[in-house]
């Protein structure tokens, strides 16, 4: 996340005060996009989650 000035490709989504800004083709591949702003012991940020597709990637290295 970062703070950006709406764009002519940009999908504009305001929720209570906030202004959320996503390119238009990026939303389209990952909605329903879910953002909420998480307090817990481990600190405090927003969790973002959709309906993306993780692929095959891998997450260690010692994958084959």
């Amino acid at each position: 996340m970062a703070l950006d000035e709406p764009k002519v490709n940009d999908e504009v989504i305001k929720d209570k005060e906030i202004t959320y800004l996503i390119e238009k083709e990026l939303f389209n591949q990952v909605k329903p996009i879910k953002i909420d702003f998480v307090d817990s012991v481990m600190g405090t940020g927003f969790s973002i989650t959709s309906n993306m597709e993780k692929g095959n990637s891998c997450g260690s290295c010692s994958c084959s």
